[in-house]
């Protein structure tokens, strides 16, 4: 028996494919792609479909109303065959950011978990072992705020940087689309990266994350200088990692506390000294930067700082989804089934300024009255609401179906 809940969330999603499927344009050689769907009223996942041209796909959506679609990075020679007889012949380069995987204090304000053995509950991400009764496994709610999605663009700034500067990818080439619901896509297309195998794009991501990056290959080395060993370091606007090195450093130094800078790794006379020269250390990169600068910071001391400037110009991919030749990623212009937001293309010039809250929203029109169970204060549009507990209250549509989608109301018929 259909629940009210999915009825109501069935009968928008099929009122959006209906209207709006015009807007939903196919991925690149689509005749090679598979396309996967989340059955909404199901609930299952089926897989191993394909379509000839963009029309196929939309009478598809409109008459089988799917909570999420999605279509396959890999080009196949079949698509509609199972994995071992698709016959692969080339796959886009994929980055997915998620706010998941970005360390954010907001996750102990809106995130909850509860164990599903004796219903223990708890705010932000879910412990390895529930406190009660050491069971392992929990249902978790996740919210997306300002403060988590601010963080994913940044990464995705970031990652964007990287693939023009350092590899030298166009504008043309590279896309960029917020998901719709906690973080951004960023898609390569070009030939060139197409028949890359999976070891090939583990060399990209550990190139991204900086795995296995030696500061001393990169500018940071002790040099002779009349008869006497001095330390050089890399400059704030150097290409590649030897910048990004600089800059991280910098922005360490620039923000550090004593206790940042012990966990770093650096003995007290050392942080004594940066503590009391932090102001000349900082005004030292107009010059060569501040590597060997005062006594008291020794080479080693440097390194470390160095090395938490490479993890914070490292960028936080879900680096399985980049190695995966065969990974499935939503469909634009669709619905993400957790939130009823559109994924959508983020301009790349500007994206400092773009809003989710505000460009994803889907449905504009309507008011709808919804008993909410819990759920924290949010954003849509220029309108905020909550936090909700056991609240009858009236919400436009794209409110109301956020919290339907999450599990965190019901519809008041």
């Amino acid at each position: 028996m259909i629940s009210s809940v999915s009825r109501f969330i069935h009968d928008k999603f099929a009122e959006y494919y209906e209207k709006y499927s015009h807007s939903i344009q196919p991925p690149l050689l689509i005749g090679k792609r598979e396309f996967g769907f989340i059955l909404l009223r199901e609930r299952i996942m089926l897989r191993h479909k394909s379509f000839e041209d963009g029309d196929g796909l939309r009478f598809f959506l409109k008459t089988t109303v799917p909570s999420d679609v999605y279509y396959s990075s890999a080009y196949y020679e079949r698509p509609e065959e199972e994995m071992g007889k698709k016959v692969w012949l080339g796959a886009d380069l994929i980055f997915d950011i998620d706010a998941d995987h970005i360390p954010t204090p907001c996750a102990k304000v809106h995130d909850t978990w509860v164990c599903t053995n004796c219903k223990a509950a708890g705010k932000g991400v879910a412990p390895e072992k529930c406190p009660s009764c050491g069971e392992q496994k929990f249902e978790e709610k996740t919210w997306t705020c300002e403060v988590c999605l601010e963080s994913a663009k940044a990464e995705t700034m970031k990652l964007i940087d990287i693939l023009m500067k350092d590899f030298g990818f166009s504008s043309k080439e590279v896309s960029v689309g917020f998901s719709g619901h906690r973080g951004y896509h960023i898609h390569v297309e070009t030939s060139e990266v197409r028949e890359l195998d999976p070891m090939a794009r583990k060399e990209i991501v550990d190139y991204l994350v900086g795995i296995g990056l030696e500061t001393r290959f990169h500018g940071l080395e002790e040099q002779s200088e009349k008869r006497s060993r001095i330390l050089a370091g890399p400059d704030l606007y150097d290409l590649g990692w030897r910048g990004r090195i600089a800059r991280g450093t910098y922005e360490f130094l620039l923000t550090a506390t004593r206790e940042e800078l012990e966990k770093a790794g650096l003995k007290k006379t050392a942080i004594d000294v940066i503590v009391k020269n932090r102001k000349m250390l900082i005004e030292s990169w107009k010059e060569k930067g501040p590597w060997g600068k005062i006594k008291g910071i020794g080479a080693e001391s440097w390194r470390k700082m160095a090395q938490y400037g490479v993890e914070k110009q490292s960028v936080k991919i879900d680096t399985v989804v980049t190695t995966d030749i065969h990974r499935l990623i939503r469909l634009t212009n669709t619905l993400h089934g957790k939130t009823g937001l559109k994924k959508i293309v983020v301009p790349l010039t500007g994206i400092e300024h773009f809003d989710p809250f505000r460009s994803a929203i889907a449905f504009k029109e309507g008011m709808v009255t919804v008993l909410v169970s819990d759920a924290p204060k949010f954003r849509l549009g220029e309108e905020t609401y909550g936090p909700y507990k056991e609240q009858k209250v009236e919400l436009p549509t794209a409110a109301a179906l956020l919290l339907l989608c999450k599990s965190a109301a019901k519809v008041v018929e």
